[in-house]
């Protein structure tokens, strides 16, 4: 069987559908991202003192670095 030539009003109508459940699937992600990081950061704690220094550091050189990676590449 052959594919039917779709009409601009179906695609219209999928794109608008699509543009409401987007932020939906943002959010679902957004949730289990948080949830990883917060059990990533409990069980640190549970580590001791010295340990949440180094995460911290090297944390924060992590998003310095990105941080200069982002204003380098951006485009004027």
């Amino acid at each position: 069987m052959a594919d039917l030539p779709r009409s601009p009003t179906t695609v219209l109508a999928e794109d608008a559908l699509l543009g409401l459940l987007l932020p939906i699937w943002q959010l679902v992600i957004a949730v289990f991202v948080l949830l990883a990081v917060v059990a990533s950061v409990r069980r640190l704690a549970r580590r001791g003192p010295s340990r949440m220094t180094t995460a911290l550091l090297v944390t924060a050189a992590a998003i310095a670095g990105l941080a200069v990676i982002g204003v380098l590449l951006q485009e004027t």
